[in-house]
């Protein structure tokens, strides 16, 4: 299996989340033309025995495949039902997948929580993307929805490769026909003292961004000449930003550096505000 054949992974466990992480998922199959893996993880914790849990596991399966051949028939599609903890399976998992799909919460945690900590844990520690579905934002017809926001946003620092990262946008936004691809790039009087730029004239500052912003793109509208670019530097915090864009956006897509701390904590201040409180579908690239 090559590296363009591996399949699109959504995890469900009954709750509404995953279901609409479901739902995004087997769009997103079906515009990659990838195969599409169901994954339910049967918790260690849980004290359900275990013949028990596993005919509950293949129950609620049994139920994403018709729900998954109902938006996409003919699509290729398996499941899985590991035993494990959530976050270490889809972790695993991902060494030979393409993207993972998890819903922003799931059946347990605090309602309150703006996202579960299976689900931040498994976008910090991936090897592949991981993409944070947002619930209650989009049509139940993801076709629909994806005409009513086109434009893929995608943050990009200086201080961190966005190879990755871009790639992983531009083929997001090419799948996409008639999609923009916004690259925002922020920057502070700070962030340009810190680099060695201007540290008085503001005016200066904003064109060593701009400059800074087409290197770190350079090239990439020539890979992908029918994806229409529009760059914004943009003075301020770049995760404000990228939450705005959210909100109209078909995916919001934000970096992370490869090996970092657990739990959230690989994840980067821009990264974690954006997963946290973006108003669609985020994708978190290892990079």
């Amino acid at each position: 299996m090559t590296a363009h054949d591996l399949p699109v992974i959504a995890a469900v466990d009954g709750s509404s989340h995953s279901w609409e992480a479901l739902d995004w998922a087997t769009h997103e199959a079906v515009r990659r033309g990838l195969p599409l893996l169901i994954v339910n993880v049967r918790p260690l914790t849980s004290r359900t025995d275990e013949e028990v849990q596993l005919a509950e596991a293949q129950e609620l399966l049994a139920q994403a495949l018709v729900r998954a051949s109902g938006h996409a028939p003919g699509l290729p599609t398996s499941t899985l039902a590991p035993l494990d903890f959530p976050s270490a399976a889809l972790t695993s998992l991902s060494r030979d997948a393409s993207m993972v799909v998890v819903g922003s919460r799931g059946l347990g945690g605090f309602r309150s929580l703006l996202i579960g900590s299976n689900s931040l844990a498994t976008a910090s520690m991936a090897e592949c993307p991981v993409v944070v579905v947002h619930s209650g934002r989009t049509d139940e017809d993801e076709v629909e929805a994806a005409e009513t926001f086109p434009d893929i946003a995608v943050g990009v620092a200086a201080d961190e490769s966005s190879e990755a990262v871009l790639e992983f946008a531009f083929e997001a936004a090419a799948a996409r026909p008639g999609s923009r691809l916004r690259i925002v790039h922020g920057w502070t009087m700070f962030s340009s003292i810190l680099a060695g730029g201007p540290f008085v004239d503001r005016k200066a500052a904003a064109e060593v961004a701009e400059r800074t912003l087409a290197e770190l793109t350079a090239g990439w509208t020539g890979k992908y000449p029918g994806v229409e670019v529009v760059r914004e530097p943009v003075n301020g915090s770049a995760s404000r930003t990228l939450v705005t864009a959210s909100a109209t956006a078909a995916l919001t897509v934000v970096g992370r550096r490869k090996g970092g701390e657990s739990l959230g904590l690989g994840l980067s201040p821009v990264a974690q505000t954006t997963v946290t409180h973006a108003l669609g579908p985020v994708a978190v690239v290892p990079c």
